[in-house]
């Protein structure tokens, strides 16, 4: 198979940067490494464009060389190895052109891009190899212990509809030499008829603890009779039905188990942002946010952040979610601080998109999400579990935004996280606290990106003054006007983040040098 070839080299100077907190590894400083820019001019032909008859009303518009909605898993066998993906040229209706991977061999400093994935028909899919989708969006990679490598992908067609409302499907691709070649896709669900569903928001998990094992997740919107599926925006939404789906390999990704609906949210209900973790037990967490469009005595209307459990790798699960708490927010959360047109100050994050990350030393379970609780906007939320998810710790804010005078430029979004073999809790997003000052949209949105840690060996993560002191992961700011516009500035619903056990490796999307998005990976490690 014929590779597309970009190498990036690193510089060897590293910035030491001071930390307070708690007496771990991490506890005194850290070296962050310079920054990498992974992607590059688009590997994809210009005049490849997926769709033969696009629909008039709304026209396409497609924003080429742009990288958004990264993700990175790190090899378990080989520290050295990651292999990352995201979307390659963003629709403004929904989707890209295609997913495109990329692996390093050497702790991320070049890396090697793959743009046959069979995700669409401009990354090689066709009828033969079941990729002959349109547009493709959600990446999602993992690795197994052994080192085999998933991507998943929604892949759809638009026309002559909308996005979605055609033949869409959730897809499976195995790479046996760790993301240089991809297999044939392996379709875990299709829906074929027009308005009839939409399989949304996937995520696929290797068994850190079993490489026969891997999940993938994903909910899936059922319209009423004569009604398009259409995601819950508000509460008095009419979808018909989002239950949670899922499918499972037990051995090593050959095949996959026939996909099954594993949550039920009833009614004119729905999930969204399923997310399954592997505790150190080898219990399996899913979260999601439930959005439920009633109330009862049982069941809180509105959005809540929600897990549910299985104790046998996926056979069964919890038939009652256990709720971690109410989510306070909308779509359209996070907007342009400066720009008062209500049709282009919209920034699209992952509102809606609750995060989750295990200790596999303990049963400690870790999410974040983004939350208006603490604001008049979007900050970022965390709480814990230390008993593999049964019972969880009040909510708290933990992102470091400084309280500024305009508090529209103190919204933080799209947040991650992940932990180090150490215990160590690592949580990234992005702000627009070097906004300050700027008052007028034509201007640049000046964006940043950082992390921040707290050491869980050592201290209680839900004391929000037990997370350190933020590290900024952008040498500069970025203006998000510049990312694509896609119901909103858009550079992913979420991005990347992921750690060989010592370093973290934050893998994000921004406008840089001219092009609307490009993907970048920073390493953070401790210090000798």
């Amino acid at each position: 198979m014929s590779r597309i070839r970009r190498v990036v080299a690193v510089a060897a100077a590293f910035v030491t940067v001071s930390l307070a907190g708690g007496a771990s590894a991490w506890a005194d400083e850290f070296q962050l490494g310079d920054p990498v820019q992974v992607s590059g001019a688009s590997p994809i032909p210009e005049d490849c464009i997926g769709d033969e008859n696009p629909p008039p009303i709304p026209t396409p518009v497609n924003v080429y060389n742009s990288e958004v909605e990264p993700y990175v898993a790190v090899d378990p066998s080989d520290p050295l190895h990651m292999v990352g993906a995201w979307q390659q040229d963003r629709w403004n209706t929904g989707g890209a052109r295609g997913l495109v991977t990329a692996a390093s061999f050497d702790g991320g400093q070049t890396w090697e891009l793959n743009a046959l994935t069979k995700s669409s028909i401009c990354t090689g899919g066709n009828d033969a190899n079941g990729g002959n989708y349109e547009r493709a969006s959600d990446p999602w990679v993992s690795i197994s212990p052994d080192g085999t490598t998933y991507l998943m992908s929604l892949s759809v067609d638009t026309n002559p509809g909308g996005f979605g409302l055609h033949p869409n499907a959730m897809l499976a691709m195995r790479s046996p030499d760790g993301g240089m070649s991809w297999e044939d896709p392996i379709t875990l669900r299709r829906d074929n008829e027009l308005g009839t569903a939409l399989n949304d928001k996937n995520t696929l998990t290797a068994d850190p603890l079993d490489s026969d094992l891997a999940y993938a997740v994903w909910d899936r919107l059922v319209g009423p009779p004569g009604e398009p599926p259409t995601p819950i925006a508000f509460e008095n939404a009419i979808v018909g039905r989002g239950p949670t789906w899922f499918a499972r390999t037990t051995d090593g990704g050959e095949t996959w188990e026939p996909a099954r609906i594993i949550f039920e949210a009833g009614t004119n209900n729905q999930t969204i942002g399923n997310q399954i973790a592997v505790t150190g037990s080898g219990d399996l967490v899913n979260a999601f946010d439930l959005i439920r469009t009633f109330a009862n005595p049982d069941k809180t209307r509105g959005f809540n952040i929600a897990v549910i459990r299985s104790e046998d790798k996926g056979d069964t699960w919890d038939k009652n979610a256990t709720i971690v708490d109410r989510h306070f927010s909308f779509q359209g959360v996070v907007i342009d601080p400066d720009n008062p047109d209500p049709n282009t100050r919209r920034v699209r994050t992952g509102d809606i998109l609750p995060e989750i990350a295990t200790d596999l030393e303990s049963e400690a379970v870790y999410l974040v999400w983004q939350d208006m609780r603490f604001g008049p906007r979007s900050s970022v939320a965390f709480s814990q579990s230390l008993d593999g998810g049964e019972t969880w710790s009040p909510t708290v804010k933990i992102n470091q935004t400084p309280d500024l005078a305009n508090d529209l430029n103190e919204q933080a979004f799209t947040p991650m996280v992940r932990v180090a073999g150490d215990g160590t809790v690592t949580v990234t997003y992005y702000d627009f606290r070097a906004e300050e000052g700027e008052a007028a949209p034509e201007t640049p949105l000046n964006t940043d990106a950082f992390a921040i840690h707290c050491h869980a060996a050592s201290v209680d993560c839900s004391d929000p003054d037990n997370w350190t002191d933020e590290v900024q992961l952008t040498e500069e700011s970025f203006d998000m006007r510049q990312a694509p516009f896609a119901n909103g500035s858009f550079v992913g619903d979420y991005v990347g983040l992921d750690t060989d056990g010592t370093s973290m490796f934050p893998f994000w999307s921004m406008p840089h040098g001219g092009d609307p998005a490009s993907v970048f990976v920073r390493e953070l490690t401790p210090a000798p």
